[in-house]
């Protein structure tokens, strides 16, 4: 359950698109950017990657550059591990944008805060204080070793909390000592303004405190990324495994064991060959909650899979808003009961739509999943929808 760094590159064909200040700062440093179609069929404005740091992306987001990334594949089994280093990666990344936006809200109601508020009218801290990183990092310059040992002193009591529990073993102790470190070091400049200030106060313990719960509970928190990076691939899974039968068929007329034959590591080879050749592809997405100009959508991750033959996209895409008010709308949950029965995959699917539906209610992260079916287009679209 580690942050999903592990790899320093990642290869897999990313299109990310760019937030108004991601653009501005690409395009200030004269890089140029692409236009493409997503699978929705939108153009957006961003940057194409096949190899990349999962730091990179992380960094991003937490800039927030990057309004929604998605990969197209014919086949991702053989990218298994890439493609669910990327979702830990990015479900992270927001954890740890909720987590700092979550320590400041604490920090505004502590008392030495709104001690300085009544004394101090004209130059109040509060949830609308704005200061510049420029203004923040000028402050913090000659504040380094404060900001070290205040770490040290909110970490210290964690860290001995989860050395001495006896529930955890040495594996877990190593993954819940990094993370708590991993949080604080994400720590916003603002959060470190407040706390230097106040570092001397006799109320800087109430902070202290206020940090601490907020990293055990995100501690908590950070279980269902590992969830969501496994549900995601058994669905890309699934799709690619509708996608190869479906070709199968095409190629193999009147063969009655289409599964025997399509796990067959020779001819699924050759299926995939001409999936790829025919470019039809299995999307999947992730679009995420804005920053701080999008009020309410902070802390969202909606994540979409669906297959797509770009061939005959636009007769579909027609035949789609034509249909639209009428396409059959279910949960996840209800998508896997309809499956065809003895379907591969089908257990599974529902034994980790449970998991990562009971991991999300135990930690308050709410989660919902939406499958669209367009008969008319024998299309299936599966959302899941989280709010950190």
């Amino acid at each position: 359950m580690g942050s999903g760094d592990k790899k320093f590159i990642l290869e897999l064909p990313l299109k990310v698109v760019l937030t108004e200040d991601g653009a501005s700062n690409f395009i200030s440093h004269k890089k140029n950017l692409i236009r493409f179609r997503l699978a929705d069929n939108i153009e957006e404005y961003g940057i194409s990657l096949n190899k990349f740091s999962p730091q990179s992306i992380q960094s991003m987001i937490l800039l927030d550059y990057i309004s929604k990334i998605e990969i197209s594949m014919s086949e991702f089994v053989s990218s298994r591990q890439e493609v669910m280093d990327l979702s830990k990666v990015i479900v992270f990344s927001i954890l740890y944008k909720q987590f700092d936006r979550d320590v400041y809200a604490e920090l505004i109601q502590c008392e030495c805060v709104r001690k300085h508020n009544r004394s101090n009218p004209s130059h109040l801290i509060d949830e609308r204080t704005k200061m510049t990183e420029r203004q923040l990092r000028s402050i913090l310059q000659n504040k380094e070793s404060i900001i070290q040992s205040t770490r040290k002193m909110i970490l210290d009591p964690i860290w001995k909390s989860i050395m001495s529990n006896k529930d955890y073993s040495s594996e877990e102790k190593n993954i819940y000592l990094l993370m708590t470190e991993k949080f604080l070091n994400r720590l916003g400049l603002m959060n470190w303004y407040i706390i230097t200030m106040f570092h001397k106060s006799e109320g800087v313990n109430e902070m202290f405190i206020a940090i601490r719960n907020l990293l055990s509970s995100y501690m908590e928190k950070s279980k269902v990324a590992e969830y969501i990076s496994v549900m995601v691939m058994e669905l890309a899974l699934n799709n690619e495994n509708t996608n190869i039968r479906k070709e199968a068929r095409n190629i193999y007329h009147g063969v009655d064991d289409i599964d025997a034959l399509i796990f067959d590591a020779e001819t699924r080879a050759k299926i995939v060959r001409e999936l790829q050749r025919k470019h039809e592809l299995v999307f999947l997405s992730w679009k995420l909650g804005g920053g701080s100009k999008s009020i309410g959508k902070q802390g969202t991750l909606s994540i979409t899979l669906y297959n797509k033959d770009d061939e005959f996209q636009e007769v579909k895409e027609n035949i789609e808003i034509a249909k639209a008010a009428n396409n059959n709308k279910k949960s996840l949950i209800d998508f896997y009961r309809e499956l065809p029965e003895g379907q591969e995959g089908t257990d599974l699917g529902l034994y980790y739509l449970s998991y990562l539906d009971d991991a999300c209610k135990k930690v308050n992260v709410k989660f919902e999943s939406i499958v669209n079916q367009f008969t008319a287009s024998d299309l299936t679209v599966i959302n899941l929808n989280f709010k950190f």
